[in-house]
């Protein structure tokens, strides 16, 4: 896991980031990694793999439940 370090933060925004943590029952730390998680990633974004589904679907799709064939295949022969 990745790490980083935050200089210079006002005393002013310290405390407010303690206070706010231990409200939420947690360390400092722990809750600046919650701040700093829901910033980059927050709850209704696009997944790349959603996204990808969709434009597949509107582009005709492909029908999941077909029922594939049980057997192995032959390998190819280069022969």
């Amino acid at each position: 896991m990745s790490s980083i370090t935050v200089r210079n933060i006002p005393e002013e925004t310290h405390r407010a980031l303690r206070v706010r943590a231990a409200l939420a029952g947690r360390s400092t730390e722990a809750e600046v990694r919650a701040i700093l998680e829901s910033a980059a990633r927050p709850e209704g974004r696009t997944k790349l793999g959603s996204l990808l589904a969709e434009i597949g679907q509107q582009a005709g799709g492909f029908d999941l439940d077909v029922e594939r064939e049980k057997s192995p295949t032959e390998p190819m022969s280069f022969e």
